[in-house]
């Protein structure tokens, strides 16, 4: 049996009482619990604290720090909170980091799950799983590649984490992308796996707005971020075929161009954007000279374990 590497766990949390107790109830569960779990409460102002705060009263490695509120939900925050409470586990002889969403559930081996896939090669410094709405949606990883790793649950390395300089306050998003990036550009491998999931419990980007603005502004972090525009192209395309049908793939389109116009300044640095960009180029190239149509199984598929 292999010997798990001790890990703690960080959730920046902003109005999240709606689920964030069902992701509590999926960590206390763990056959492998984390040295420490901080919760940042990022300003809340809807019940999230006093949810947190009866379970920590009720688990000591559980910890509730509190943030002071902010007119603006941005995803810099998240960021800045994150760093808030990496700051309290810095004394702790932890080997991972995770982030951790506060809107997630999963099984009960999930962490011990990953921490083994960690032990098992050294040279990984992320890892993963697939995400599942309760819509039945997920990432296609035709696409996006299974070294791509999705920010409800990151998995790192302290080594990696440390090597990155932790996530990047950015105001548009793709915080988790880009350590993605930068994660490759450092020489560590990233993985998804996805014979696992976990359930995510609010509609991906919606947190804020409505479908429509939220895909305008996945287009803006995707300018952001360095997507390349052949890239951009096919996946607006993609899109359109996608909830809600044209209108998706054409906010998406919106939100890259308005950026580009407006001469946004871009969030990452000209390696990682290199970097990304050849990456894309090389999988576009694989995507189109497929004769047969890629086949992915569907996380929810019977025998699949989430």
């Amino acid at each position: 049996m292999l010997k798990l590497p001790p890990y703690v766990v960080i959730t920046p949390a902003r109005d999240e009482a709606a689920f964030i107790e069902l992701t509590i109830q999926s960590v206390v569960a763990q056959t492998a619990l984390p040295l420490r779990w901080i919760v940042v409460s990022d300003g809340s102002r809807d019940g999230t604290d006093e949810i947190v705060a009866r379970y920590a009263a009720k688990y000591p490695w559980i910890e509730l720090i509190r943030m002071p509120e902010r007119k603006e939900r941005h995803f810099a925050g998240k960021a800045h909170a994150f760093r808030t409470g990496k700051a309290r586990v810095d004394g702790l002889a932890y080997e991972v980091i995770a982030s951790l969403d506060a809107d997630i559930t999963f099984e009960k081996d999930y962490f011990s799950f990953l921490l083994e896939r960690l032990v098992e090669d050294a040279e990984l410094g992320l890892v993963g799983t697939s995400l599942v709405d309760t819509s039945g949606a997920c990432y296609d990883y035709r696409f996006v590649g299974v070294e791509h790793v999705c920010g409800a649950c990151q998995v790192f390395r302290r080594q990696c984490f440390e090597a990155i300089g932790g996530y990047l306050p950015v105001r548009h998003g793709g915080i988790d992308k880009m350590a993605v990036i930068g994660a490759r550009v450092k020489g560590w491998k990233t993985r998804t796996f996805t014979e696992r999931f976990c359930l995510h419990h609010r509609k991906m980007g919606t947190a804020q707005c409505g479908p429509i603005q939220a895909k305008f502004q996945f287009g803006v972090k995707d300018y952001s971020i360095g997507n390349h525009p052949a890239w951009q192209l096919f996946r607006c395309a993609y899109q359109m075929t996608k909830e809600p049908v044209l209108l998706g793939g054409l906010a998406l389109g919106a939100g890259y161009l308005w950026a580009a116009i407006r001469g946004e300044r871009r969030s990452a640095s000209r390696e990682l954007i290199a970097f990304h960009r050849r990456d894309q180029m090389q999988r576009l190239k694989r995507i189109l000279s497929r004769k047969k149509p890629f086949q992915q199984d569907s996380p929810l598929a019977p025998g699949r374990k989430g």
